[in-house]
């Protein structure tokens, strides 16, 4: 009965550490997920992804109403400052067309803007589990997701993943 317990435990632990492995690459889902570009063009994220082949990419997922999200864009600018070759992505989860564009207009965002119709519930979301924004996430040049997860523009992790 024991050795049975054991080998159930053991069994259990292994397949949750597998179940948890950070993504390196983005699902077929959310790579066919639309977004609207500043130009109110429909664009998936895989032909978004196709303009910057080749180059590290920050993608930045946030919204005008998002305090945080505020607090952080002096440290993205930083960031921006200090990486000229990077692209940056943001990717809003704003309620509406209108409050999206007037939040960069107003914040100064400096990048490539792409709005979420339906922000924080769309596929790409679900396929990174957004629970929080801000959200970073660092391509690499050869398309693979290099960083998962951070929620701040100076996480230690993103910082090493981009030099």
């Amino acid at each position: 009965m024991k050795k049975h317990l054991l080998i159930l435990l053991v069994s259990i632990t292994f397949l949750s550490c597998k179940a948890q492995e950070t993504p390196t690459q983005f699902t077929e889902e959310a790579l066919n997920d639309t977004f609207i570009s500043y130009e109110n063009e429909n664009i998936t994220f895989k032909n978004i992804l196709k303009k910057h082949k080749g180059k590290t990419i920050v993608v930045d997922v946030w919204a005008s109403w998002c305090g945080d999200c505020i607090k952080g864009m002096p440290k993205v600018k930083a960031l921006q400052d200090s990486n000229p070759e990077v692209v940056f992505l943001f990717l809003s989860a704003d309620k509406s067309l209108k409050s999206w564009k007037k939040g960069i207009d107003k914040y100064q965002v400096k990048g490539e803007h792409y709005y979420m119709p339906k922000g924080m519930k769309s596929v790409f979301s679900k396929s990174i589990n957004l629970d929080w924004i801000p959200r970073y996430l660092i391509i690499d040049a050869d398309g693979s997701i290099k960083l998962f997860k951070a929620i701040k523009a100076d996480n230690t992790n993103l910082l090493k993943a981009l030099n």
